[in-house]
């Protein structure tokens, strides 16, 4: 019995109900399938719930391609690819590489999402190549009959034997088997693992071999992650946007990349968008967000504290961390929250609103807290709800709903406009 492939976008629920895809369609009955499935549940990531009718299928911020035994679910942005492809570049500091004019085509409603990524990084090596690798100085000890480097003269003395036609030296030449060439190779071998576009694999597996040749193999772990990080400097730069597809890809597939803490591997791609969206905003805020400073996951320190006396087990007193923080000076001039939901098509979860809330209380009266969210809609308008004194009556604070419009914003990212830039980085702190 072949595959079965299923399809939704983000944020969806699909059920199995008469005359769909899911009607009659179940979970193959081996444990790992089950653990799995489990796994991307208690993740957040992705829900497979087992039915009398079939499957039931919850979609959240993560996209990409999972396999479920012969079960393959494929989670698509709502944005499409050639827009997606800009914001992603801008957000993660990818260079502009003509992907949708080359020979491979990407086509979003067969390929995954995580094709995006592969495609960007397998022209991001191909130009490493081209360019040629870097090279870095190694020492070689060995004994040649024909001397290269300097003699070593201490291992002569212990070493040498009459008669013997070779002498030990030492010599330093400039090799390509580095930590950084070393990761370039295991990405692309975990990226050929994550695509299903066979011209691709092909392509990544073509350029694996050329870099075979030069490095030794190592497996993507954390040590082997840090060792190439810190040999990012001005003289291998261009390496960073390559280095930073092969983490993302990491990442999304399960593999631990920041510690030695393991962490159960995915049977797939799934790419957090929430996490893309708040790096997308943070550096689109923090560019174009004229006399003001941006702080990131900024501490609001002090405003919950435990009781003197009250505190048993003595546990740190809780810090709420907004995703944005706009500073005038050393005074906190707006309180923002990055959420990928869109709220113009779907209800507001009470959680975000809470949460929100008491943002918004922190400030004193008649403050506000933002919460941005992601739309292609050009019809959504922002929002706001007041929160009332419960004994008074009178208003105490206000949580505004803002729209992001990611068509509007690639446009003016890609265009590069300034003044439409700085107006709209202005809007969505501060609104129309």
């Amino acid at each position: 019995m072949g595959d079965t492939s299923i399809t939704l976008s983000e944020w969806q629920e699909r059920l199995p109900e008469s005359g769909t895809s899911l009607a009659g369609v179940y979970l193959d009955a081996d444990a790992n399938t089950h653990r799995a499935s489990e796994q991307l549940r208690r993740s957040g990531k992705l829900v497979v719930t087992e039915l009398r009718a079939g499957i039931a299928i919850t979609s959240f911020s993560h996209v990409g391609r999972v396999r479920l035994g012969s079960l393959v679910i494929t989670v698509q942005p709502k944005l499409s690819a050639a827009p997606l492809l800009s914001l992603l570049r801008y957000a993660y500091g990818l260079r502009d590489i003509e992907l949708f004019q080359s020979a491979v085509q990407y086509d979003a409603t067969v390929d995954s999402f995580q094709d995006l990524l592969i495609h960007q990084l397998l022209q991001e090596t191909a130009d490493l190549i081209a360019r040629g690798l870097h090279r870095t100085y190694r020492r070689v000890e060995q004994v040649l009959q024909n001397p290269r480097g300097k003699i070593d003269i201490h291992a002569l003395s212990r070493q040498m034997k009459i008669g013997q036609a070779a002498l030990p030296c030492i010599d330093y030449p400039r090799l390509e088997n580095n930590p950084l060439n070393q990761v370039l190779a295991a990405g692309l071998c975990l990226a050929a693992t994550l695509t299903d576009d066979l011209q691709l694999r092909s392509g990544l597996r073509q350029l694996t071999r050329q870099l075979e040749l030069l490095v030794s193999h190592v497996e993507l772990t954390h040590v082997a992650w840090r060792k190439a990080q810190h040999s990012i400097s001005r003289l291998t730069v261009a390496y960073q946007p390559a280095m930073q597809i092969i983490q993302i890809l990491a990442n999304a597939s399960g593999i631990n990349l920041e510690n030695d803490e393991p962490r159960a591997q995915l049977p797939g791609f799934l790419f957090d968008m929430n996490l893309f969206f708040q790096t997308l905003l943070s550096r689109f805020l923090g560019e174009y967000l004229e006399s003001y400073k941006v702080q990131d996951q900024y501490r609001l320190h002090s405003l919950m504290s435990y009781v003197p006396g009250k505190n048993p087990r003595h546990r740190q007193a809780p810090e709420p961390r907004p995703d944005f923080v706009v500073l005038g000076g050393s005074r906190i001039v707006a309180i923002l929250d990055a959420k990928y939901r869109d709220l113009w098509e779907t209800s507001l979860p009470r959680e975000m609103l809470y949460q929100l809330a008491i943002y918004a209380l922190s400030q004193g009266a008649g403050s506000k807290a933002v919460i941005l969210y992601p739309t292609i809609s050009t019809d959504a308008q922002e929002a706001a709800i007041e929160i009332h004194d419960p004994l008074y009556g009178a208003d105490r604070a206000y949580v505004i709903l803002r729209p992001v419009n990611l068509l509007q914003l690639e446009t003016v990212t890609a265009k590069k406009h300034e003044s439409e830039c700085h107006m709209l980085a202005h809007n969505l702190v501060f609104g129309c």
